[in-house]
C-alpha cells in the first residue's frame, strides 16, 4: 500500500512540472501566465511564444503522462496504467510548482493514453489536426479529439470497464475545462490560430 501511495504521489509530481513556465521563464524570460490566456499549457505557449516552444512544451507534457502510466510498469506493481496517470493529468491542471493553477491536461491525457493504446492516439492527433485545419480553433480541436477518445474506447476497448469509466470522465473533464472556449466559440470570439 505504500508503495502504491507513493507511485501516486510521484504521478502527481510528474505532472505538476509547469513545462510552459519553465519554457518561458528559461527560454524567453517572460511568465506565460502573464500572457495570453495565461493558461499553462500548449495551446497558450503556441499563440504567445511561438510554434517551437509550443512544439517543446506540448510534446513534453504529452511525455509527462506516459511517463507517470508506465510508473508501475517500472515499478513492478500491478497497478492499471489509467490508475497511475490520473495522477499526472490532476497534477497537469493543478501544479504544486505553479500555485495549482495549471494547464487543461489534453497532452498529458493524450501521453497516457498512448501507453495504453497508441492507435487511439494517433487517431485522435488525425481528428485534432483535421479539426484545426478546417476551423482554426485549437479548443474546438482538443474538445473533438477528447470525445473520440472515449468513442474509440466504446468501439474498440470496451471490455476494459475501467478504461471505459475514465476515459468518460476526461471527456466530461475536457468539456468541463474548455467550458469558456465553448462559450466563445458559440459567441464567434475565439481566437484562431494563425500559422496554418
Amino acid at each position: 500500500m505504500q508503495e502504491m501511495l507513493l507511485l501516486l504521489a510521484v504521478s502527481y509530481i510528474i505532472g505538476s512540472i509547469p513545462t510552459a513556465l519553465i519554457v518561458g521563464r528559461y527560454g524567453y524570460g517572460v511568465d506565460i501566465r502573464q500572457m495570453g490566456s495565461g493558461n499553462l499549457g500548449g495551446t497558450n505557449t503556441f499563440r504567445t511564444l511561438g510554434i517551437k516552444a509550443g512544439l517543446i512544451v506540448t510534446i513534453v507534457d504529452l511525455l509527462k503522462g506516459t511517463l507517470a502510466a508506465a510508473l508501475p510498469m517500472l515499478a513492478g506493481l500491478d497497478l492499471h496504467p489509467m490508475l497511475a496517470g490520473l495522477p499526472a493529468i490532476i497534477g497537469h491542471c493543478y501544479p504544486i510548482f505553479a500555485g495549482f493553477r495549471g494547464g487543461k491536461a489534453v497532452a498529458t491525457s493524450a501521453g497516457v493514453l498512448l501507453l495504453i493504446n497508441p492507435l487511439m492516439i494517433i487517431s485522435g492527433l488525425v481528428i485534432f489536426a483535421a479539426t484545426l485545419y478546417l476551423s482554426k480553433y485549437v479548443s474546438l480541436s482538443s474538445i473533438l479529439a477528447g470525445v473520440w477518445v472515449h468513442l474509440f474506447t466504446i468501439l474498440f476497448l470496451a471490455e476494459d470497464r475501467l478504461l471505459l469509466l475514465v476515459t468518460f470522465l476526461l471527456c466530461l473533464f475536457v468539456l468541463y475545462r474548455h467550458r469558456t472556449n465553448i462559450e466563445r466559440i458559440v459567441n464567434q470570439t475565439e481566437s484562431k490560430i494563425t500559422w496554418m
